[in-house]
């Protein structure tokens, strides 16, 4: 049979190649961030949210979440600078614990643990938030008052997790600074004078440059994950629970992968 309505037989040899559920989600996912990203940058320039928006969410992020970020770098530092204190005794290098601990802080500890734990604790209120919003139709009606869901929900809390993760940073440093110097003197016999001049001879602009960086590079990885999960959630209370594991765990394995690339680039650059 022949003409255009003849079926096709199949080449011999042809064989289909079936793509991967898991691959397809992923490049799934990186289209929706990339797209919010757009429009969430697009809505801020063209017409910013309101401020009353911002301030509450940056008094979410920021304020809520200090205690749970000191107490952290408070640990961190004290554990550290014990550790470090008793491995460099045999070296006879216990003095300058304080250059090592600070390095580590700054560059590393410090933005690493505040991104984790603001994952943990902001990532998934803003997945959780959002997801009910979704699930309870709140972002639909958004949509049909002629407004924008991006500018009202997402807009507000990019901003507010992009301007307070690296002042939370900034503060896990000096907090965990200070636990070392604690160790330092009540357990390493150190003094403070001698802690804090061997920690800032030891200390360059770059170091700092490269922790700061980093720590944006984190909150807009958390931001944007959070945000797409919680638009996306489907299926009531029970897709509001997994949407929110899910952001953690995204969030989490996001910023330690990306900490390896972006060590590399502050290291060139």
């Amino acid at each position: 049979m022949t003409g255009a309505g003849a079926a096709r037989k199949p080449v011999s040899g042809s064989r289909s190649v079936a793509v991967p559920p898991a691959i397809v989600a992923f490049f799934d996912a990186l289209g929706d961030m990339a797209v919010l990203s757009r429009d969430t940058l697009r809505a801020i320039a063209l017409r910013p949210p309101e401020w009353s928006a911002i301030a509450e969410q940056l008094e979410q992020v920021g304020w809520r979440s200090l205690s749970i970020v000191n107490l952290t770098a408070l640990s961190t530092g004290m554990v550290l600078a014990l550790q470090l204190g008793h491995s460099l005794e045999r070296f006879g290098a216990k003095p300058f614990v304080s250059r090592i601990l600070g390095l580590s802080l700054v560059r590393e500890l410090g933005p690493i643990l505040t991104a984790l734990m603001i994952g943990g604790r902001v990532g998934a209120g803003i997945a959780a938030e959002l997801g009910t919003m979704a699930v309870t139709e709140q972002v639909d009606a958004i949509r049909a008052l002629g407004a924008s869901p991006v500018r009202a929900l997402v807009a507000p809390r990019m901003i507010a997790i992009l301007v307070m993760l690296p002042m939370l940073t900034v503060v896990s440093d000096l907090v965990g600074i200070a636990g070392g110097l604690i160790i330092s003197l009540t357990e390493l016999r150190v003094s403070a004078d001698f802690y804090w001049n061997s920690l800032v001879q030891g200390l360059v602009v770059n170091d700092v440059i490269s922790g700061l960086g980093k720590s944006v590079f984190f909150a807009y990885f958390i931001g944007i994950i959070a945000c797409r999960t919680g638009l996306r959630v489907t299926g009531g209370a029970d897709g509001v629970g997994r949407a929110t594991t899910a952001t953690v765990v995204a969030a989490s394995i996001t910023v330690l992968v990306s900490d390896f690339f972006l060590t590399k680039l502050f290291l060139v650059s």
